[in-house]
């Protein structure tokens, strides 16, 4: 199981990657009206997501490799159990497949960028405490 303190925990749960108990994002991916919206701070230990102007551009990577990693994962999977479906429905699948996972997939490549300059800190309390005073 993927227990708090793991980048997994953050990505999988779209949590704060600092606290890992606040929401990282406005909305569920698939509510398309917020596609994508990043609140501005963690409700829980009030880190500023974005680090800097365009900070998320980056994320298009990531967003790439999801989207290379589901198509050989795909075009393999068919081969592999269904070597007699057509090109053509293998194509029509992997196209289908990307539209509909397309919201997760954008929602991922963030939190996985985030994850990725944002490190877990368990004792985020004491260090936000002592900022204060």
């Amino acid at each position: 199981m993927i227990s708090k303190g793991s980048k997994l925990f953050s990505v999988f749960r779209f949590k704060c990657p600092r606290c890992q108990e606040g929401e990282f994002f406005e909305s569920h991916p698939y509510d398309l009206a917020k596609i994508g919206e990043i609140k501005s701070h963690c409700s829980v230990c009030g880190l500023k997501y974005e680090k800097e102007p365009g900070f998320y551009y980056g994320a298009m990577y990531v967003a790439y490799a999801l989207g290379v990693a589901l198509f050989v994962t795909l075009w393999t999977s068919f081969n592999l159990f269904f070597p007699t479906v057509s090109v053509g429905f293998q194509i029509l699948v992997i196209v289908v497949a990307t539209i509909v996972l397309s919201p997760i997939l954008f929602a991922l490549s963030k939190i996985i960028w985030a994850n990725m300059f944002i490190a877990y800190d368990e004792n985020w309390k004491e260090h936000h405490e002592g900022k204060a005073h």
